[in-house]
C-alpha cells in the first residue's frame, strides 16, 4: 500500500491595492476626519458669543425682572443668528458631502434640552420663579451640547460637561450672583473653549 502523500497547503497570495483603492481609502479616512471635526461648535462663533453674552450680562445689572428677561432672550437671539452665520461657513469650507450628517445630528442633540429651556422659562417666569431660570439655562444648555457633541471631539462634550456643573451651582446661589454666572457660562466659558477649538482644530 502506497503511503499517503502530504499535499501542501496553497500559498496565500498577497494583493496589493492599487491605486484607486488607495486613494478611496484616504477620501474615507479624511471625510470621517473632516466630520468629527465639524460637530465641534465654530471657535471664532463661540467666542463671539461669549463676548455679547458678557455685554448682555452688563445690560442686564439692575433690570427688574422682565427687563433682565428681555435683555437675556434678546441675547439669546443675537447667539443664534451668529451661530447660524459661523456654520454655514463652517459647512462651506468643509464640503456638503462630508458635514451635513453631522450637522443633522448636532441639532438632533441640541434641540430637545432647549425646547425644554424655553417651555421652562415660560412656565417660571409666568409663576415669578425666575429666580430658577439661569441654573435652568446653564444646565439645560450644557446638556445639550454634551449630548450634541458626544460623537465629536473631546472638547465638546468637556465644554457641556463645564455648562451643566456651573448649572448646578447656579440653581443654589442667590440672585444677586445670576449674571455673573450668566456671564462666566455663556461669556466665558464660550470664550475659552472657543480660543481652544479655533488654537487647536482651525476653527
Amino acid at each position: 500500500m502506497p503511503a499517503p502523500q502530504i499535499v501542501p497547503a496553497p500559498r496565500k497570495r498577497t494583493v496589493a491595492l492599487d491605486a484607486g483603492a488607495a486613494d478611496n481609502l484616504r477620501f474615507i479616512r479624511q471625510t470621517m476626519e473632516r466630520s468629527a471635526l465639524f460637530t465641534s461648535l465654530p471657535g471664532v462663533g463661540a467666542m463671539a458669543i461669549g463676548i455679547t453674552a458678557v455685554a448682555a450680562a452688563w445690560v442686564a445689572a439692575g433690570k427688574d425682572h422682565s427687563g433682565w428677561l428681555t435683555v437675556w432672550l434678546g441675547e439669546a437671539c443675537v447667539a443664534v443668528l451668529i451661530a447660524v452665520i459661523t456654520t454655514a461657513e463652517k459647512i462651506r469650507r468643509a464640503g456638503a458631502a462630508s458635514s451635513h450628517g453631522p450637522l443633522w445630528n448636532f441639532l438632533l442633540g441640541l434641540t430637545p434640552p432647549f425646547l425644554a429651556g424655553a417651555l421652562l422659562t415660560a412656565a417660571l417666569h409666568g409663576r415669578g420663579e425666575d429666580w430658577a431660570i439661569p441654573g435652568m439655562w446653564l444646565l439645560l444648555y450644557g446638556c445639550g451640547i454634551t449630548t450634541g457633541g458626544a460623537f465629536s471631539i473631546r472638547i465638546v462634550p468637556v465644554m457641556g460637561v463645564c455648562f451643566m456643573s456651573l448649572g448646578a451651582v447656579t440653581l443654589f446661589t442667590g440672585p444677586t450672583w445670576d449674571n455673573v454666572m450668566l456671564a462666566a457660562g455663556f461669556g466665558g466659558l464660550h470664550i475659552l473653549f472657543g480660543a481652544i477649538v479655533t488654537w487647536r482644530y482651525g476653527g
